[in-house]
């Protein structure tokens, strides 16, 4: 694991963002492509601003290929959607062609279906190829979930590359659509981006190691042989 630790959550923003900019590059060179999954919450909020306002004019953003790594089970142009919100702060702003841009089908009248149909189009653009992103980027919960991964949940336990899951204990009560561990573990880049003193427990519990995954879904997180990468600011450093 890199453990990263920025003064503010302004300066995680910016490190976290020139980190993803420099993966791009590299796997574009490397294979002419860059698969990413994004994710929602405050702080890739800041990061995906970042990315809009010092890199949109570069020349990458046609080789970008999005995902999302979770999702609620609501119209991308709903304000609590995860692939919405990345639209509108980022995608919006680059050059990124709508054949490249792959929300969850969220139109689908239940949350396992758009499930089983965001799995099959995950495979379909990885074949003959095995399903490895380049980056799967991720936040976490106060209470230890990551992408929509809840302590306790049967979505834990998925073999499979995409599940859905009920809402946690988090409001509001909206079924959610999710990366399963095998998918997120597969990739050659797992970036977590923490901000804020809220953090600071569920930070301490990844570094320390002491609680199951069941207790703390984000301890799940274990990319080999990819790099798990960990962007926090000081308050959520947890010492």
């Amino acid at each position: 694991m890199q453990y990263h630790i920025c003064d503010t959550s302004e300066q995680l923003a910016a490190v976290a963002a020139a980190k993803i900019r420099d993966l791009a590059m590299a796997a574009i060179h490397a294979s002419g492509r860059f698969a990413i999954a994004l994710t929602g919450g405050k702080t890739p909020e800041e990061t995906y601003r970042y990315l809009a306002a010092h890199f949109a004019e570069e020349d990458h953003w046609a080789h970008w290929a999005i995902f999302v790594g979770d999702d609620r089970h609501v119209p991308t142009d709903h304000p609590m959607s995860n692939f919405g919100m990345g639209q509108r702060l980022l995608l919006d702003h680059v050059t990124v062609g709508q054949t490249n841009l792959f929300p969850v089908p969220t139109h689908l009248p239940t949350a396992a279906q758009a499930a089983e149909e965001y799995q099959n189009t995950i495979i379909r653009f990885f074949q003959p190829h095995p399903c490895i992103f380049d980056l799967i980027l991720l936040g976490v919960g106060d209470d230890g979930h990551t992408a929509s991964l809840f302590p306790g949940a049967p979505a834990l336990n998925s073999t499979s590359l995409v599940t859905w899951s009920p809402a946690g204990t988090l409001p509001p009560p909206i079924d959610r659509i999710t990366f399963t561990f095998p998918l997120i573990n597969a990739a050659r880049h797992v970036m977590i981006l923490a901000a804020g003193e809220r953090k600071k427990q569920v930070i301490e519990d990844i570094r320390d190691r002491k609680k199951t995954v069941a207790q703390c879904p984000s301890l799940g997180v274990n990319p080999y042989p990819g790099d798990l990468l960990l962007y926090v600011d000081r308050a959520a450093a947890a010492g």
